[in-house]
């Protein structure tokens, strides 16, 4: 490692810059190369690469997903699962004077 603490400012900021294009260059060839390795993978296992862009990866439910313990009557697609904060509409079912038991789903 080079002694920086002789360097001028006006030195240290030629290296920054010159840091600073590296540092660029070897993200970009990192990208390239690992786009390569994709592609040449894709080909080996008879896959276009217009189908392996197109392709979308199937969604995975959200592990610790609560079912929905209460529905709003009034708009059956208003749910809570009865954890975290309560919507919107749980406060105002109550603060009609209505009981959360009722929203039951």
């Amino acid at each position: 490692m080079q002694d920086l603490s002789k360097y001028s400012i006006t030195q240290l900021r030629a290296l920054e810059a010159q840091v600073i294009d590296e540092l660029k260059t070897r993200h970009f060839l990192g990208i390239s190369k690992a786009r390569e390795q994709i592609l040449h993978i894709a080909r080996n296992a008879g896959i276009s690469v217009d189908k392996l862009l197109a392709t979308k990866m199937p969604k995975t439910p959200k592990e610790g997903a609560a079912p929905a313990k209460y529905r709003n009557p009034d708009d059956p697609a208003q749910q809570w699962s009865g954890r975290g904060r309560q919507p919107a509409w749980i406060k105002t079912w109550i603060a009609s004077g209505k009981s959360i038991e009722d929203a039951k789903a």
